[in-house]
């Protein structure tokens, strides 16, 4: 009986322990299964994260790829120009020569720069239309084949010469006392240029030349300013003593570029000032100096009215020593107007006084311009800007707001006695 109730005993025990196991194993699983979500969640957030990082990296190295292979491309495009220029700079030199005939079978015939003539062929890249007589060619230092055809040569000299900026601050308006020698040169310059079919209506060709004569300071050169203002073509001012060259044939040569690049550019406007330095009347009795100053002449008056057609050019001359200039010059047809510039009388000095002191401030007794004119009799339009200059500069000196009467009157003593004065001394080395 003991036996049973022991096993019995034990059964119980055994049946107790089972039921708490069986309720401890939920829990567990239910700790695990919440441990493992946990783990879960993490490692995708990790994930996501780790990705995103991933993905940036991978922009960045794309943008760094696109910048190498941006670089790439000019460090090939920088390699290939230098390339080429160093395949240019092997190149054996070019010989220079000029095309003195054209053959029918597609040859030329030239004179090198070194002096003996060659029948040469003419490379395919060169348009045969294009090659002309007197042309500048290069050729081919082993094959003397012409390679290339060269720019004409202007000489320095000559290209300076054309005014590329103009005088924007002189017009017709900034000159007094010309009204009447204003109107001839526009007539003259400006209409053809702007309404030549006036002339063609009337038929009749427009003057081609005009000279402007007078005593210094008399406005010549400051028309010739207002018409390169006032006009839209080519202007191209030149001074005579630059013509004059010291090697024979060096001034007709400029004479004669001078005249074609005028032509090239037409419509254009040559303005020669001090023209007496390259025209004065040819003598039979001169030195090598003088005789080759009248070759240039010659060669201009060839320009001015030669055989060959000058084109729409006009030529302005200006001196003020109208006596010694040669005959030829003077003729119809190369000069066909001769305007002159005499002194101001007294309307013009008081219209050059008004020009001169538009900007000026002045007390009002001070711009009653009449009165100054007796004491400028025979004075110039530069003389009296200079007085107009110099009365602003008594003004300063006595540190005054404007311009009296008084420094008026003081500026016109000094400048009308220092022009007499000066006038007289030089007469001593005459």
């Amino acid at each position: 009986m003991l036996e049973m109730r022991i096993i019995a005993s034990k059964e119980d025990d055994s049946k107790s322990d089972t039921k708490s196991d069986s309720k401890v194993e939920p829990k567990e699983e239910e700790e695990t299964k919440f441990d493992s979500e946990k783990l879960n969640e993490k490692d995708g957030n990790y994930l996501l994260t780790y990705t995103r990082h991933l993905e940036r990296r991978l922009r960045s190295l794309e943008s760094t790829k696109s910048k190498l292979e941006r670089e790439l491309l000019a460090a090939q495009r920088d390699l290939a120009n230098l390339r080429q220029e160093l395949d240019r700079l092997r190149q054996p030199p070019l010989i220079s020569a000029v095309v003195t005939d054209m053959l029918d079978d597609k040859r030329a015939v030239v004179k090198s720069s070194s002096g003996p003539s060659f029948i040469v062929n003419i490379s395919r890249k060169i348009d045969l239309e294009n090659v002309k007589i007197n042309d500048r060619v290069a050729l081919n230092q082993r094959t003397f084949s012409v390679m290339e055809k060269l720019p004409e040569v202007v000489d320095p000299l000559v290209q300076v010469m054309e005014i590329d900026e103009k005088p924007t601050n002189i017009t017709y308006e900034d000159i007094g006392g010309l009204n009447e020698q204003i109107q001839e040169v526009r007539e003259t310059v400006e209409l053809p240029l702007l309404r030549p079919q006036l002339f063609k209506k009337i038929g009749i060709e427009p003057p081609k030349g005009i000279l402007l004569f007078g005593t210094p300071g008399t406005g010549k050169t400051l028309v010739a300013k207002a018409v390169a203002n006032a006009t839209k073509a080519t202007f191209i001012r030149v001074i005579g003593s630059e013509l004059v060259q010291k090697f024979i044939g060096e001034g007709a040569r400029m004479v004669r570029e001078l005249f074609e690049m005028a032509k090239k550019k037409a419509p254009s406007i040559v303005f020669i000032d001090e023209l007496d330095a390259i025209g004065s009347k040819r003598l039979q009795v001169a030195t090598s100096g003088d005789r080759e100053v009248q070759r240039t002449l010659m060669q201009l008056l060839s320009e001015l009215d030669g055989f060959d057609n000058r084109g729409d050019i006009r030529i302005i001359g200006a001196t003020n020593r109208p006596d010694i200039l040669d005959p030829a010059l003077l003729r119809p047809g190369r000069f066909d107007r001769l305007i002159e510039f005499p002194p101001p009388d007294d309307v013009a000095r008081e219209a050059i006084f008004k020009i001169h002191t538009l900007k000026m401030t002045m007390d009002p007794n001070a711009r009653e311009f009449r009165r100054f004119l007796q004491a400028t009799d025979g004075a110039t339009g530069a003389e009296i800007k200079a007085i107009v200059t110099e009365a602003g500069m008594f003004a300063i000196r006595r540190a005054a707001e404007s311009v009296s009467l008084e420094d008026m009157q003081a500026a016109i003593a000094k400048v009308m006695k220092g022009t007499k004065t000066t006038q007289d001394r030089f007469e001593l080395y005459a």
